[in-house]
């Protein structure tokens, strides 16, 4: 198949829509439904993502992608206890490798994954297809399926669920281009590979990581190749637990991150682990709710006659200072940058979210404003002198 027609592009006036190869097969299938412009758009970044994530760390990849970036992303290591109970895990489900990724790359942000596009890296099986069975998304690729999984899948959406194949072994063309306002741009397609050659300048007085700790920046900074810039991502465990997509501002990329890894963390204190919600709440209503309670906005989802549409008991307020301390408790985290920090108060509020060590290109006049903060926080910073811009 060289051309597949789609029922409209990004917006339903924007007609007639579809992908087509100058040369050449497509490389994916569509083995059920039918994806949109923006399905497409997301599955062929997501699948780039998940692959290099594999390639560089050797385990099992999935990412949640919404509008074009990553809600969350994930290797496949396994889940403690508490993140099973955050992520909302069957006891049931035994979990292999991948579903433990797909498991953290949606977990990692709950409210922005609702009605997702995931990546795989490896053959999805029938564990993964159980966990994305009880999740809103709308659609999926991967190398390929088991008979299970497949089984699974179709059954979602009045049997309407997007799949995709992709052809694992497709290489795309050296050049690509796109066309804006009848334009068309060429560019070199962005083949660099993030290994250990892009961590070897550390600059800071802490030179030393550990071998987690390399494999959290790769993640990181693999998450930004394929998110849309300006862009920050903060890892721990494997996962990402905050992206800031999108921004025009650095700072404001690394507050937005952070503020989703604050978030991510506050999901696994005791006050929002001992929630009791009223029977049958939906999932989407139970996300919104503890987003909600764990924000400063917490009266919307308290006050008499509101807390009762959400939980059995009324929680106690989860205080401002409460939540500070429990932040303060989290550490080991990476943050990688696309570009470099032009100011040293990215660093400081990379710090309030547990950043240990740090990823970005180098190359501002204020580079020596930057290290010196780290140095003050003990924390480990490479320039890797590779900018990860993704229009």
């Amino acid at each position: 198949m060289t051309e597949l027609s789609l029922k409209y592009g990004c917006n339903p006036n924007q007609k007639p829509a579809r992908v087509f190869m100058e040369e050449g097969d497509l490389p994916l299938t569509v083995v059920n439904g039918k994806p949109g412009y923006i399905n497409l758009l997301d599955a062929l970044n997501g699948w780039q993502l998940v692959k290099e994530l594999k390639e560089a760390t050797g385990l099992p990849a999935a990412t949640s992608f919404k509008h074009v970036s990553p809600a969350g992303a994930a290797v496949g290591r396994p889940l403690s206890e508490t993140l099973k109970n955050i992520y909302f895990i069957d006891g049931d489900i035994e979990l292999s490798p991948l579903a433990c990724a797909y498991a953290r790359a949606r977990g990692a942000d709950r409210m922005s994954s609702f009605g997702d596009f995931i990546a795989l890296s490896d053959t999805c099986d029938k564990a993964t297809a159980l966990l994305i069975k009880k999740e809103v998304s709308d659609g999926i690729i991967a190398p390929g399926y088991s008979d299970e999984a497949l089984e699974i899948l179709k059954a979602k959406k009045k049997g309407g669920y997007c799949i995709l194949q992709i052809d694992s072994s497709f290489v795309p063309a050296e050049t690509e281009k796109k066309q804006v306002f009848g334009v068309t741009f060429e560019q070199g397609h962005n083949f660099i590979q993030l290994n250990d050659e892009c961590l070897k300048n550390f600059v800071t007085k802490n030179k030393s990581i550990s071998k987690e700790e390399r494999d959290n920046l790769l993640i990181s900074l693999i998450i930004l190749k394929y998110t849309q810039s300006n862009s920050v991502c903060y890892v721990k465990d494997g996962q990402a637990i905050g992206i800031g997509a999108g921004q025009q501002s650095r700072i404001h990329c690394t507050r937005l991150a952070g503020d989703k890894a604050d978030k991510w963390w506050l999901r696994q204190s005791p006050q929002v682990l001992g929630l009791k919600f009223v029977e049958g709440i939906k999932r989407a209503d139970r996300d919104n709710t503890i987003d909600v309670y764990i924000s400063d906005d917490y009266e919307d989802v308290l006050a008499e006659g509101e807390w009762q549409k959400f939980f059995a008991e009324k929680p106690a307020v989860f205080t401002k200072e409460e939540r500070k301390a429990w932040i303060a408790k989290n550490t080991d985290v990476a943050v990688g940058s696309d570009a470099f920090f032009p100011f040293g108060d990215n660093i400081e509020r990379a710090h309030r979210s547990g950043a240990k060590v740090i990823a970005q290109p180098g190359g501002s006049i204020r580079d020596d404003n930057v290290i010196e903060v780290c140095d003050k926080y003990g924390i480990a910073m490479c320039f890797t002198g590779v900018r990860l811009f993704h229009h």
